[in-house]
């Protein structure tokens, strides 16, 4: 992928709007903000993170082979414990929407491995107490100055 596309993902990624679902509602994330009220809900959980298995490297695939590797990213959620709950990312504009999962309790390596096995572009993940960061699992193209809340990892 060329510089130019993937600044243009990351700052989409970036622009997006993430949310997690419980008992019916659904509850804003925010890149460079810390999450409160999750962190109540959960005050055993370590960690969070948002992980999808739709999209490759953000290349639209038909929906049903993105919902086939979503069952199968949630059996490998279920078959570890991995405590998770629904979630996804949209555009704005609502231009895309892709499902995926608010993992909790997961080690940052064991979530960056899961991540590149389903070719993620891109991830969020924070510590308990922190602010939800950025993962872009590329270099960062050489400009990109919108790096406060983003983890570049080659």
């Amino acid at each position: 992928m060329d510089a130019q596309a993937l600044a243009r993902l990351a700052h989409a990624y970036l622009d997006a709007e993430y949310r997690w679902g419980l008992d019916g509602d659904w509850h804003d994330v925010r890149i460079g903000l810390p999450m409160p009220a999750l962190e109540l809900a959960y005050p055993a959980a370590a960690s969070f993170g948002l992980l999808s298995a739709w999209d490759p490297d953000s290349v639209p695939r038909e929906e049903a082979v993105n919902r086939e590797q979503d069952a199968v990213l949630q059996d490998t959620l279920l078959a570890g414990g991995t405590p998770h709950l629904p979630a996804f990312a949209s555009a704005v504009n609502r231009s895309w929407r892709e499902p995926g999962w608010l993992v909790m309790d997961m080690a940052v390596n064991e979530f960056d491995a899961l991540a590149r096995r389903f070719e993620q572009l891109g991830t969020l993940w924070w510590p308990r107490g922190g602010v939800v960061r950025l993962r872009m699992y590329a270099a960062r193209p050489v400009g990109f100055e919108r790096d406060e809340a983003v983890d570049w990892l080659e």
